[in-house]
């Protein structure tokens, strides 16, 4: 015991009031060479009541960068869990190394100046009992998998528009699939001709950047048909197009591809953790710019399945190149089929920067894809998608217009897409008010927080586990 080593510091320091226990709490104490360690970090967790896994995660995490601060290169801690909360050694180990990466996660791919204080290098999950070893080392291994995938994302994210084009984004996927065995192809501006994605081109038009449609594919299941459908949104600035957004905060649109660099993420980790089960991720990629030859409200585009599409605001772009993801993706016999957009600002006025809006047409995967968040600790509430909503986006003068006008904007955004996929289970993530934070919150960090991978790691694996 590190209390008896140290003479009783932490029973004293409780004692006199000191240490409370509270979740969040960090006492930093110097052992004055008593233990090998040279310093102990005291880590409130709260409740016992409220002890979670996800409270492992957010305080390995915040222990991390408390231990980051005072310079600390080598970090041990002991495996929470077990007799506390009746948590498996397994799912402890990955919650703590998950929440280490992701705590210790920061972006300084452009400055130049080197950082206060390095970074930890080393974190020790303590284990005496060896037979409970191997499940720490499976656990580690997945949550390493997890985490860097989360890391994956938010560096796509963080990058600035002109580092992060549509091109970009396809040698990202070309890596990736080397990296990790997968399937690629990117589809050119002619095959989009081809295949009548007028909701792509459409958006394309006002950019001097190439669009490109990503296709990456994961064979774990050869026996079988089906395949698993992974679709983000891959808008690498928005600018609004002729429909021209305000300038304040523009410079965040280039996250405006979140949704893109999710299901990336996410058949990273499917790719190395390699379950029983075929998955593939579609991503549209384009930038959303004014110019000469953009698209204009009033124009009528034909998307991929061959509905018209009335545009009343060209900022409502995201939605049309989902329209040709999806169609595509149901013609290739994907299913059931997630898709994840920053999609609408009415989410973040519906549910805050806390919580994803899930919307969906089959309740049963709806409830599968809920069970996922709750185990990766990613707060969802699912939308009401009732019939009545589609009338506000009907068109006089096409089959849908592209918006719904202000009233439950996120609703009729989601329903709007829901077009695209006819009968297939389909469930809609809008990450527009969660895709980027202003200041850290235990293992979700400043900037871009790479929500929602984690949740579609562990529904992946869990319809694997169900075959």
């Amino acid at each position: 015991m590190v209390d008896k080593a140290l003479d009783g510091a932490i029973t004293g320091l409780i004692a006199a009031g000191e240490i409370k226990g509270k979740s969040g709490e960090l006492t930093l104490l110097h052992t004055l060479g008593k233990i090998p360690a040279s310093r102990v970090i005291v880590a409130g967790l709260g409740k016992q009541a409220q002890f979670n896994v996800d409270l492992i995660r957010r305080v390995s995490a915040e222990a991390c960068r408390f231990a980051r601060g005072k310079a600390a290169k080598r970090v041990a801690t002991i495996v929470h869990g077990g007799g506390v909360g009746g948590i498996e050694p397994d799912k402890a180990a990955q919650a703590i190394t998950e929440g280490a990466i992701l705590g210790l996660y920061r972006f300084r791919k452009h400055i130049t100046k080197e950082p206060e204080n390095g970074d930890v290098q080393e974190l020790l999950i303590v284990e005496r009992d060896e037979a409970k070893r191997a499940l720490l080392e499976k656990g580690r291994d997945v949550g390493r998998v997890t985490a860097e995938s989360v890391a994956f994302a938010r560096d796509m994210i963080n990058e600035p528009a002109n580092f992060m084009t549509p091109s970009v984004m396809a040698d990202m996927a070309r890596k990736l699939a080397e990296e990790c065995g997968l399937e690629l192809t990117v589809l050119e501006r002619g095959q989009m001709k081809e295949l009548g994605m007028g909701g792509l081109l459409g958006v394309s038009q006002g950019s001097h950047q190439a669009p490109k449609f990503i296709i990456l594919s994961y064979r774990g299941d050869v026996g079988s048909q089906k395949t698993v459908g992974l679709v983000g949104k891959g808008i690498t600035f928005d600018s609004g197009g002729i429909s021209l957004k305000p300038a304040e905060d523009m410079g965040d649109m280039k996250g405006d591809m979140a949704g893109g660099a999710t299901v990336m993420a996410a058949i990273r980790a499917v790719g190395k953790l390699k379950p029983k089960i075929n998955v593939t991720a579609v991503v549209p990629a384009t930038e959303n710019l004014p110019g000469g030859s953009a698209l204009k409200p009033g124009d009528v585009i034909t998307a991929m399945n061959g509905k018209t599409i009335e545009i009343i605001s060209t900022d409502a772009e995201g939605r049309l190149i989902l329209a040709d993801a999806l169609s595509y993706a149901v013609k290739n016999g994907l299913s059931p089929l997630v898709d994840v957009a920053t999609l609408t600002g009415a989410v973040r006025v519906a549910l805050g920067d806390v919580t994803v809006g899930l919307f969906g047409n089959n309740e049963e995967f709806s409830k599968k894809v809920m069970a996922a968040a709750g185990e990766a600790g990613e707060r969802m509430w699912q939308m009401p998608m009732f019939e009545e909503y589609k009338e506000q986006y009907k068109s006089d003068v096409a089959d849908v217009k592209n918006t719904g006008g202000r009233y439950g904007g996120a609703i009729t955004a989601a329903q709007f897409v829901g077009e695209f996929v006819g009968d297939v289970p389909w469930v809609h993530l809008d990450i527009a008010g969660t895709s980027l934070l202003s200041k850290e919150k235990g293992h979700v960090v400043k900037g871009a927080t790479g929500v929602t991978v984690r949740t579609i790691i562990n529904l992946v694996m869990n319809l694997a586990a169900e075959q």
